[in-house]
C-alpha cells in the first residue's frame, strides 16, 4: 500500500476584473473584489500545491506564499496567463474580465459636449476558453460562469464551449459578496455539489473536489 503524500502541482487562478479604458481617466470595469480568486489561492496552498494568481486591480490581499502578477486589461490578463499555462498543471478562471472594450480609445480626457456619447465596443478575448482549447491532456481547466437566468443551463453551455473540465455556476449576488451560493457541475453538466457559505468555506469545498476529480486522476 502506498500511503506516500501525492506530489505538489501547481495551479493558475485568474481573479478579479479587468479594465478597459475609454480615454486616459475613465474605463470600464465591473465590481469584481478578488475575493474569490484569494480564497481559492489560499485553499490551494493549505493542500500543499503551489498557486499562482492573474489579478487584475483589487483590493484584496493574496496569501503570501501565493505568486501574483498584476495586469489591467483583459488582452493583458490573456496574454499573462497564457505565458504561464504552460508551466501549470491546470487553471481556474474565477476572474471577471471585461466582455467588451472600446473600438478606439482616446488619448485626451473626453469633454462633455451636452451630447449623447456613442461608445462602439468590441468582444474581448475569452481567457478561459484559450486556455481550455490550448491545454494539453495532462492539464486541466475549470471555468467560473456568472449568469442573471437559466444558470445550469448556461453554465452547461460555457463548459463544452470553453472545453472545461468542471464549470462553478453562480450569479451576479456573487460580486463583491462575502458569501458565495455555488454549483459545481460535471463534464455532462450534472450537478456534482451545491455549496453555500462564506467564499473561503465555498472555496475549500471547491478546490477540493478538483483536488480529488483532477489533480489525483
Amino acid at each position: 500500500m502506498n500511503d506516500s503524500k501525492p506530489a505538489s502541482v501547481k495551479v493558475l487562478i485568474t481573479s478579479g476584473p479587468t479594465r478597459q479604458y475609454l480615454d486616459p481617466v475613465r474605463y470600464l470595469t465591473n465590481a469584481s473584489s478578488g475575493r474569490m480568486g484569494a480564497a481559492l489561492a489560499e485553499a490551494v496552498l493549505k493542500l500543499g500545491h503551489d498557486v499562482v494568481v492573474v489579478s487584475g486591480p483589487v483590493a484584496v490581499k493574496y496569501p503570501a506564499a501565493a505568486e501574483v502578477v498584476e495586469v489591467i486589461t483583459t488582452d493583458d490578463m490573456l496574454r499573462v496567463a497564457n505565458e504561464i499555462f504552460p508551466h501549470c498543471d491546470g487553471a481556474i478562471g474565477a476572474a471577471a474580465p471585461c466582455d467588451y472594450k472600446p473600438l478606439h480609445v482616446s488619448d485626451q480626457k473626453l469633454s462633455k459636449t451636452g451630447r449623447p456619447l456613442q461608445l462602439d465596443l468590441v468582444e474581448t478575448p475569452d481567457v478561459i476558453a484559450v486556455l481550455g482549447e490550448s491545454k494539453r491532456n495532462d492539464q486541466w481547466v475549470v471555468g467560473f460562469a456568472l449568469e442573471t437566468d437559466d444558470r445550469r443551463f448556461r453554465a452547461t453551455v460555457k463548459l463544452e464551449k470553453k472545453h472545461c473540465d468542471l464549470m462553478v455556476s453562480n450569479g451576479p449576488e456573487a460580486i463583491d459578496a462575502s458569501d458565495n451560493h455555488v454549483e459545481l457541475l460535471d463534464r455532462d453538466g450534472s450537478v456534482i455539489e451545491t455549496i453555500s457559505g462564506n467564499k473561503q468555506h465555498v472555496a475549500n469545498r471547491l478546490i477540493q473536489q478538483i483536488h480529488n476529480r483532477l489533480i489525483l486522476q
